[in-house]
């Protein structure tokens, strides 16, 4: 499959990524557990049927010591024991605010259940982490971009 836009060829798009990128950064050094992070990229890039985000999340999961288990169990985490509360709490939360247009928005029970695992810095770093991987999974999504290639590190 071939892109329908080349997003680091467009000056606009490049300097656009070039910000979300940043904006990534501050959340990949906030104190939001890594592997949760992850998981929550990965989840959201699965509704979303985003395929160069799984392509890069998982594999940058598995390079960080992500079990394949954990990894395969993902989009059944309700029912999977390899997950943990707080872990749990993200993702419902990660469902939730990726599935707005579905109707139900963000529950105050899945609010509560994930400000039980994470203090303030924490939620304000998955709030916006599920803000941004949705926002990514669009820009790919609406571009076609190809999955597949991807290594890990490959984008800095």
């Amino acid at each position: 499959m071939d892109a329908r836009l080349d997003l680091y060829a467009s000056p606009l798009a490049g300097k656009f990524l070039r910000h979300m990128n940043s904006a990534g950064k501050v959340l990949t050094d906030s104190t939001l557990p890594a592997a949760t992070q992850e998981l929550v990229k990965i989840r959201a890039s699965q509704l979303n049927g985003c395929g160069l985000c799984l392509d890069m999340h998982t594999k940058d999961a598995a390079k960080a010591g992500e079990t394949t288990l954990r990894l395969n169990l993902l989009a059944a985490w309700r029912e999977a024991k390899v997950f943990t509360d707080a872990e749990r709490a993200a993702l419902e939360l990660t469902e939730q605010g990726t599935r707005l247009a579905d109707g139900g928005g963000v529950t105050d029970e899945a609010w509560a259940n994930a400000a039980e695992h994470y203090d303030e810095d924490q939620l304000a770093a998955l709030v916006t982490l599920i803000a941004v991987i949705n926002l990514y999974n669009r820009l790919n999504a609406i571009t076609r971009q190809p999955s597949g290639d991807y290594e890990p590190g490959m984008f800095g």
